[in-house]
Order: C-alpha cells, then sequence, then structure tokens
C-alpha cells in the first residue's frame, strides 16, 4: 500500500501526442508521462484497464505520429531517466538473451587472467623453401 501512496504523490507530467489515425484524422491525446513509451519504432500509449486490472495499449507507428510533447520538472532529469530506462533494457535483453553465448564470455574472461606465451622459432639453416617439404 506505501508504493501506491507515494504514487499518487507524486506528479509525473504529462505528454501529448499527435498522431494520425485512420478512421480519425489526426488525433491530439494527453496522457499522464508514464502512460506514453517509444519502443520497436511503435509510440505505446495506456488507453484503459479491462476489468482484471491489466493495461490496454495502443501501438501506434512512428512514422503516423506528428510529434510527442512531455511535461517534465528538470530537462536532465527526464534524459538521465531515459538513460537509465535504455540501460535497463539492455541488461534485462543480456539476461534473457546472452550475446556470444556463455562460453564465449568465459573464453574472454580466461584470456584476460592468463598471461601471454612466447615461443622463440628457429629458423632453418639452408635456403630452402620451408613450403617445398
Amino acid at each position: 500500500m506505501v508504493d501506491e501512496d507515494l504514487e499518487l504523490e507524486r506528479d509525473v507530467g504529462e505528454a501529448t501526442i499527435v498522431y494520425d489515425e485512420p478512421d480519425e484524422g489526426t488525433v491530439r491525446k494527453t496522457v499522464p508521462n508514464e502512460h506514453v513509451a517509444y519502443f520497436q519504432d511503435h509510440w505505446i500509449i495506456k488507453t484503459d484497464e479491462d476489468e482484471d486490472g491489466r493495461d490496454i495499449v495502443r501501438r501506434i507507428p512512428a512514422q503516423r505520429v506528428h510529434y510527442v510533447e512531455r511535461s517534465v520538472e528538470e530537462f536532465e532529469e527526464e534524459v538521465s531517466t531515459l538513460v537509465d530506462q535504455v540501460q535497463s533494457f539492455a541488461s534485462d535483453l543480456r539476461t534473457k538473451i546472452p550475446v556470444g553465448g556463455d562460453s564465449a564470455g568465459r573464453r574472454e574472461r580466461e584470456r584476460e587472467d592468463t598471461d601471454p606465451i612466447n615461443v622463440d622459432i628457429d629458423e632453418p639453416e639452408d635456403d630452402d623453401d620451408p613450403l617445398d617439404r
């Protein structure tokens, strides 16, 4: 319950998205900032909740969106939040889809921990081409 109380006290600002809807023409929709996101070349807007409390969202292809305008307390804070979200998303992806596989990462770590080995190669004493042998 405490998290819900904190959520109500926090002002997340608003976002206005202006986009083309096939049946309605240009639509201008204002929602709380937390109800709009950009993902996989689509703007995603929370439009409602179903009877089980699950979010209903609308995915709008980026090419149909004219602009998204957000009110934020501080621009630097907003950019920092976006960077954190991207890093979190990237971390989640690395967890779900190991890039290069676990064995590749282990081999790389082993290479970093191992000292290089020098091998002396003696030149043949005669002038014969070693490839002719």
